[in-house]
């Protein structure tokens, strides 16, 4: 008679490699193989806006652009895919939940019922524009969402957040960031020149940014080019756009689930980061948060959508882009026209 354990499983777990495998799956799996390489590589995207030309650009655009050129030339080791794919999904749905500590409801009242008006009115308006004209010249559901989302609330962010209800292939989600980045660059230089050929003033000027350019860094930028009022009224304006983050994921999961032939797979209607970005808002209304943990729930959203969007880029077949043609390109150039053109004109109105 043996007392020696038939096979491993048989061994107590504290004795058990196997066992404390199980109890520490993250490991086991190659996390922190991949969370190393993506936190690389968004190191490498902080370090490159030091350059001449590149300071234009957020870090998370420069982290796509990284991941892309690495994993296209260099490929991506096997041991590495688990951290990454924990990039690209935990990650980033806790940074846009951090991203609520941005705004309280007493800024969103800060520019008026009517800004808040221009904002909504813009940001539906486009959205359903965007996806209509994407089914008309032919452009992927998913991908034309994807776009409609990055322009019409808050460009990458937004992108992110859409595609946990879309459920797009990764190579679309670095399309439509990429071609947001473009048409939302080009609105940062070229909106601050057109203040005064359309006589808007700094509050009239800070309202049409805020509603129609599509980062938050790039309306930012666009805003005090333009003066100090200007640019707190861009702010506050596109702060209100990311706050209709909630609601937009809410109803695109509404729209899976109706759509869906099996009721048991379609996406639940309200994922758990959306109501964790309304209460961060609402948390952020009610308590006093010191000026220090603020600056520190900026930096680590920050840092966490890079790292995401790094993990992205790493996922990204440059072939496959070049598959979508050009079609894609043209609808969020539209997409760019018309949002800016109809948030100016109820800027206008109003």
């Amino acid at each position: 008679m043996s007392f020696l354990p038939a096979t491993a499983n048989d061994l107590p777990d504290h004795l058990n490699p196997a066992a404390a495998g199980r109890r520490h799956p993250a490991i086991t799996a190659g996390v922190m193989p991949g969370l190393v390489l993506v936190a690389m590589i968004a190191s490498v995207a902080y370090s490159a806006r030091g350059f001449s030309g590149l300071t234009l650009f957020s870090p998370m655009i420069l982290a796509v652009v990284t991941g892309m050129i690495f994993s296209n030339m260099l490929g991506v080791p096997a041991h590495a895919k688990a951290g990454i794919a924990f990039s690209q999904k935990r990650l980033l749905r806790f940074a846009i939940v951090l991203l609520g500590f941005q705004l309280t409801l007493g800024q969103v009242a800060g520019i008026g019922l009517g800004g808040v008006g221009i904002v909504a009115a813009t940001l539906g308006a486009t959205f359903l524009f965007t996806v209509r004209l994407g089914r008309l010249i032919g452009v992927d559901a998913k991908l034309a969402q994807l776009i409609a989302a990055g322009t019409s609330i808050c460009g990458a962010s937004a992108i992110v957040a859409t595609n946990i209800v879309t459920d797009a292939r990764d190579e679309d989600v670095t399309y439509a960031v990429a071609a947001i980045t473009l048409f939302g660059t080009i609105a940062m230089l070229g909106f601050p020149l057109l203040a005064p050929v359309f006589a808007l003033d700094q509050h009239a000027f800070g309202l049409w940014a805020g509603a129609s350019i599509h980062e938050v860094a790039q309306v930012i930028g666009a805003g005090f080019q333009n003066g100090t009022l200007s640019g707190e009224t861009a702010t506050v304006a596109k702060l209100t756009r990311v706050a209709m983050l909630a609601p937009m994921v809410i109803a695109l999961g509404l729209m899976a689930r109706r759509g869906s032939t099996d009721p048991s797979s379609a996406k639940p209607p309200m994922p758990w980061f959306v109501a964790a970005f309304v209460a961060a808002v609402a948390l952020n209304s009610l308590v006093a948060i010191p000026a220090q943990i603020h600056s520190a729930i900026a930096l680590a959203a920050q840092i966490m959508l890079t790292m995401g969007l790094a993990a992205m880029g790493l996922q990204a077949d440059i072939s496959e882009l070049r598959s979508r043609g050009l079609r894609p390109l043209l609808l969020a150039f539209s997409a760019f026209l018309f949002i800016g053109c109809f948030s100016l004109v109820l800027v206008k109105l109003v």
